[in-house]
């Protein structure tokens, strides 16, 4: 289900960093470090995406986590601030759990979580990570969820049928 992708260009979109790692490699000269910076941006509209950059430095890698974000942009389906119904999205060891919130809710979820649902313009939902708390995954296990989440009128389009056919049965 790829139909859901966007391309970057004309949409204003803001970054958020969610994991900063130095990395140490030992040679026989001493320890190189570099970093590796996990990002996240989104129009906080729908759009929505994730990168990973890593460099020498950490202005340089975050530059390229977002470069690559831009590169994974999907569109969530937003309504009244919230998702549409409740979904569970998995990435290697971490797992999500999204179910919809009241108006007025705020945003109940976790650091890496929290950032990818912020990003995509949800201002209410409950959001719960199971398992691996490593915040790669946790974000590639949110973006997973999310692009599973399918409102009224695409279900309808997918069955062939009226949006008052998909409510009343």
């Amino acid at each position: 289900m790829k139909e859901n992708k966007v391309r970057s260009t004309d949409i204003e979109l803001k970054d958020k960093l969610v994991a900063l790692n130095r990395v140490t490699k030992v040679t026989k000269g001493g320890r190189t470090f570099s970093f590796s910076a996990v990002v996240v941006v989104g129009n906080e509209d729908g759009v929505v995406g994730h990168g990973l950059g890593k460099a020498k430095e950490v202005v340089e890698a975050i530059s390229k986590g977002v470069d690559d974000a831009k590169k994974n942009l999907i569109r969530v389906p937003v309504i009244n601030g919230s998702v549409p119904h409740i979904q569970k999205g998995k990435y290697s060891g971490a797992r999500v759990f999204l179910r919809p919130a009241a108006n007025g809710t705020g945003v109940i979820a976790g650091g890496a979580m929290r950032a990818v649902l912020e990003s995509a313009g949800i201002t209410d939902i409950l959001a719960k990570s199971q398992g691996s708390s490593n915040p790669h995954n946790v974000v590639k296990a949110t973006m997973n969820a999310l692009s599973l989440m399918r409102d009224a009128a695409t279900v309808a389009r997918d069955r062939g049928v009226s949006m008052d056919k998909v409510f009343n049965g």
